[in-house]
């Protein structure tokens, strides 16, 4: 079986085998950043990019999928400015493994360093991560790195020779989003996350006020908290209708003439829900809680990551609610939520069960590990091919609702790989290990799985299992938990989910209907063909229902409201006109 699947490693590992140049092929490759964006000394992940398409900046043009660019990756240390610093030959490369496979032809080329900083951890390591500065972890676009313009370059069957490139742009700061009459801005420091991480750590909140908020002083509200990836500003509300003359443009991931102004006339239609006269009157808030491994903490403790359920439970939301009139308890507060945010919200629900009234997790990433998307990862020895005597299949990572194929979970891996080793990608599967993996012996998540070769660490899915297994933790501790979450667990999918999400949510589901000691008193629904990110309207489409995240569930919380709250609480200051 070994010798198979490395045979079968070397030959598909990267496609364009009949593009592939002679192994003797040499290259002359030299990056450098200009003393005029940076004066001193720079650590990081250096990205090589080549594209042959001219829509964009090469930056912009890779991913998974199947129209990406090509992308080449190294750490440097110490890289000092006005020097240049050969690419190193060997450098792993996605979609080809080495310079020497990319096929001869006329290329754009763009350089691009993604700086790391030192962090000394509580924990006693010390690591070199890439802060995140008010972008969301995003590598392409995170201010202060340093980046080169597109040059064009002529790549030949001997190599390439006498290239140089010059970083002479830096990525400028972004701009914090202003305070408006609906929605304000609040930003505090952590105790517990600025410990944890050495130096000061933020976390932040976009607040969407109640109609009537300054009128009635007396109010106290209800909390709404939307989990999900960072939100730049509190998003799908908007004062006015759609902009007049505004041209549409096609979506092509819903197939979907004029999304734009379909987007901008939700947002006013929410803007008038959200103001009828019997509308309940909540706060709703979007949290920003980016680390330096990925654009969110995923609302829970964590090894590598530090205390971020306890900062978010017991400081930000308290903070909020003390502010801005929140009332305050465990059964005013509710979680919801999509893909990642799906997640979250189920998992902070999960682990502080009276803290929260009910969760409403859709197309929620993977809530059992006997279907982390399509890895068992307790029971296969590998993630990235299935086991067969004498024809291992890859695994596919991203499908259509047909079922066509675009990238597979190896695709993926190696991507990250290149964009940064020790799960410093930025990307999902690595902030799945910075979540769940124990802390290794350098301070850097442990591996679930060798990201050249996808062998499972059977000890890492054992730590995986007990802490961050949802299913598992709910059916081990369900005597205590099931009580305490009779009621609060909502769980929707498509059953054509792009990641293969609905496979966890169908053994979730199987727990919990067979659970009758409590029964669970909840819901999980599934939409037909519905792709990511299906969240419980069989009425509408999913480019429409996606848009209706803060209104959709409102119902739903009533009823909970009304069957749950305790004898004396507050019903009535909120529910005025």
């Amino acid at each position: 079986m070994r010798i198979i699947l490395l045979l079968i490693f070397s030959i598909v590992l990267f496609p364009g085998c009949e593009s592939v140049k002679d192994p003797g092929s040499t290259h002359d490759i030299r990056i450098s950043f200009a003393e005029t964006v940076a004066d001193s000394p720079k650590d990081g992940r250096l990205l090589l990019m080549f594209s042959n398409d001219a829509s964009a900046e090469p930056r912009f043009q890779i991913g998974a999928g199947l129209n990406t660019q090509l992308i080449f990756g190294m750490n440097v240390d110490g890289m000092q400015p006005g020097t240049g610093m050969a690419f190193d030959s060997d450098a792993l490369g996605f979609p080809y493994e080495s310079l020497s496979d990319i096929p001869p032809g006329e290329y754009q080329v763009q350089a691009l360093l993604h700086t790391y900083e030192t962090f000394n951890l509580s924990t006693g390591h010390t690591v070199k991560l890439p802060m995140d500065n008010g972008e969301g972890q995003q590598w392409n676009r995170s201010p202060g790195n340093l980046y080169s313009k597109p040059i064009s370059v002529t790549v030949s069957e001997n190599g390439i020779t006498g290239l140089e490139v010059v970083m002479d742009q830096i990525i400028p700061p972004i701009p914090e989003p202003e305070d408006t009459p609906w929605i304000k801005h609040i930003k505090i420091r952590s105790e517990r996350l600025s410990e944890f991480w050495g130096r000061d750590m933020y976390l932040g909140a976009h607040i969407l006020l109640p109609k009537g908020f300054e009128d009635h002083p007396e109010a106290r509200y209800p909390l709404m908290v939307f989990q999900g990836h960072f939100p730049s500003d509190f998003g799908g509300f908007r004062t006015s209708p759609p902009d007049p003359g505004l041209e549409p443009e096609y979506s092509d991931r819903f197939g979907v003439e004029g999304y734009n102004i379909i987007q901008q006339q939700e947002a006013y239609d929410f803007y008038q829900r959200w103001n009828a006269p019997d509308y309940p009157r909540f706060l709703i808030i979007e949290i920003q809680h980016p680390t330096p491994y990925y654009d969110d903490s995923y609302a829970v403790n964590s090894a590598s990551q530090g205390p971020y359920g306890d900062a978010i439970t017991y400081e930000l939301i308290p903070y909020i609610e003390e502010q801005f009139r929140g009332i305050g308890a465990g059964w005013s507060r509710f979680l919801y939520g999509g893909s990642t945010g799906g997640w979250e919200a189920l998992a902070v629900q999960v682990k502080y069960p009276e803290e929260y009234n009910g969760c409403f997790a859709a197309c929620p990433d993977p809530i059992d590990f006997r279907a982390y998307c399509l890895t068992n990862i307790y029971e296969d020895s590998n993630a990235y091919w299935t086991e067969s005597a004498h024809k291992p299949v890859e695994v596919p990572a991203h499908r259509d609702y047909l079922g066509n194929v675009q990238s597979t979970i190896r695709e993926n891996n190696i991507l990250e790989l290149v964009l940064g080793d020790k799960s410093r990608s930025g990307q999902q599967w690595d902030i799945w290990e910075a979540t769940y993996s124990p802390q290794g012996a350098e301070g850097y998540p442990e591996r679930i799985w060798d990201k050249r070769t996808g062998d499972i660490n059977p000890e890492v899915a054992a730590y995986w299992r007990e802490n961050y297994d949802l299913r598992y933790i709910l059916e081990r501790d369900w005597e205590k938990l099931g009580p305490q979450l009779r009621g609060k667990i909502h769980i929707y999918c498509g059953d054509m989910d792009n990641y293969y999400l609905n496979n966890a949510v169908y053994l979730m589901e199987d727990f919990l209907e067979s659970t009758t000691d409590p029964y669970y008193e909840g819901e999980v629904l599934y939409g037909d063909r519905a792709e990511h990110c299906w969240n419980g309207d069989p009425e509408q489409p999913n480019h429409i229902s996606r848009l209706r995240y803060n209104s959709m569930y409102v119902p739903k919380i009533m009823e909970r409201i009304a069957k749950s709250a305790p004898e004396g609480a507050d019903l009535t200051s909120w529910r005025y006109r």
